[in-house]
């Protein structure tokens, strides 16, 4: 096909992003100023380009709000139950099995996944550190494992599946024009791939150094995280009733349930229905509400009109904060799709542009029809997206660009997959020292970059790992 001017605006916003990425720069300024000179460019009218950057970032926002209210509501409910004090009561029956440095290393990898998996890692990472690395600490673990085995269980293999919440499929999905549903198992199975063969790699290296339960070096390292655990008493609530105990009993039931519900969906086709894609995490979402109403009114009772409206509110700034800047990032690749582009440009009926998909197809003849480098290009590509420090930022690109190159004869869903594990595992908090790894190193008391440096050999073999089992399987 013929490309006008308006495609060769797209193509050089998008390797301007890309470029700018690569610099750890924010993209949203080139994404709104791209938006706005593609839209001007396409239609001819400069009118035209401002109403368009309204335009995409509203469809973004309409196609994305339920991401937002799904985060909203588990930080909500995590919040209520910080009030109880039924966070703590989770965790602690766990630090009894801490008996030596390998089991240690297990449930770390283990409670972080599952709890990474409902509440995301962010969230969840003040409430490990406080409870689970000390007792670690104290049974033989090195402080650098176990803050490693946080940052790759919950930063790196739960939240590049978000098989729960389903934040990153959708995203991905959505721009790739593909089922949620069909992506999330694909990045599932993609995430345990890369992530035990990170683990393992460094529960290789690193076996050696773990030491005995009463090893002299273990009171230095806990000293290092003295203030962290301080603090911690000092938060410690006085509302440790019987409703704690509840719903320390409660919500843990809840969520097994949901998991029971949701895999017991896929493998049958009961009256209730399949739960993907947005009808999981509406699923997961009413739950969470139905909890968070409970633990409000345990907590509060005739306050609890006040108590949950505050969570809500501390839910939803999270929210934005975490995700805001996804959406003039989403608007501008959504621009790139048929789907999208006709609601952004105020088109009516008549056809809607391509633009990422016609620059693709213009250039097939150009590029060797390879499935291998295909995939690898999108995993190298999603790695590039990471490196801004946010690992939903780059999903539409991947995922646009994983259903542009399905003409080539790859997969779409297996390569937003790759895409999706590139980039969440870089700008998620595991290799580059500007991400939330800066929590987990602030929690533990040591150097973000000695994380860098303990994780970055092992995930990039995960990821190579896994781009290569994806390739054979699919």
């Amino acid at each position: 096909m013929e490309l006008e001017f308006s495609h060769f605006v797209y193509a050089l916003f998008t390797i301007l992003i890309i470029v700018t990425m690569a610099f750890r720069k924010g993209v949203v300024l080139p994404t709104l100023l791209g938006t706005f000179l593609v839209a001007w460019a396409y239609k001819g009218s400069v009118i035209s380009g401002f109403t368009a950057i309204f335009n995409a970032n509203l469809v973004a926002a309409k196609e994305l709000f339920n991401i937002f209210l799904i985060i909203t509501f588990m930080v909500a409910l995590l919040h209520a139950l910080k009030d109880l004090g039924a966070d703590r009561r989770m965790i602690e029956p766990i630090q009894k099995f801490m008996t030596n440095a390998h089991i240690a290393f297990l449930i770390l990898i283990a409670v972080t996944y599952v709890i990474s998996l409902f509440f995301w890692p962010t969230p969840a990472v003040p409430l490990i550190c406080a409870l689970l690395v000390p007792a670690a600490v104290r049974s033989g673990l090195p402080l650098i494992v176990a803050a490693v085995t946080i940052a790759l269980a919950g930063q790196g293999m739960a939240l590049s599946s978000d098989y729960i919440i389903q934040v990153a499929p959708e995203l991905s999905a959505k721009a790739a024009g593909i089922d949620t549903g069909l992506l999330a198992d694909r990045s599932l199975v993609l995430s345990v791939i890369t992530g035990l063969t990170a683990l393992g790699l460094v529960y290789f290296f690193s076996r050696k150094s773990f030491r005995a339960p009463h090893d002299s070096l273990n009171d230095k390292e806990i000293q290092a995280m003295q203030g962290l655990e301080e603090s911690h008493r000092k938060t410690k609530s006085h509302n440790l009733t019987i409703w704690s105990k509840v719903f320390a009993i409660l919500v843990p039931l809840s969520m097994v349930a949901v998991i029971i519900t949701m895999i017991s969906s896929k493998l049958t086709s009961g009256r209730m229905g399949s739960f993907e894609g947005g009808d999981g995490a509406a699923f997961i979402g009413g739950v969470a509400v139905i909890l968070l109403l409970l633990a409000s009114i345990a907590f509060g009772k005739h306050k609890s009109l006040d108590y949950i409206g505050e969570h809500i509110t501390e839910g939803f700034v999270f929210a934005f904060k975490a995700m805001g800047p996804v959406i003039p990032i989403a608007g501008f690749f959504f621009l790139g799709s048929e789907d999208f582009s006709g609601s952004i440009l105020s088109l009516g009926e008549e056809t809607a542009p391509a633009f990422l998909f016609d620059i693709v197809n213009a250039s097939q003849d150009f590029l060797p029809e390879s499935t291998i480098l295909a995939a690898f290009s999108i995993l190298i590509i999603g790695i590039i997206t990471g490196l801004d420090g946010s690992g939903f930022s780059g999903l539409p690109l991947t995922g646009s660009l994983s259903g542009a190159l399905a003409t080539s004869g790859a997969d779409p869903a297996t390569l937003a997959a790759i895409g999706q594990m590139g980039s969440i595992w870089t700008g998620g908090g595991t290799i580059i020292a500007w991400s939330s790894l800066i929590a987990i190193a602030g929690f533990c008391g040591i150097s973000v970059m000695k994380l860098v440096r303990k994780a970055f050999i092992p995930v990039m073999l995960g990821l190579f790992l896994s781009t290569l089992i994806a390739l054979f399987i699919w």
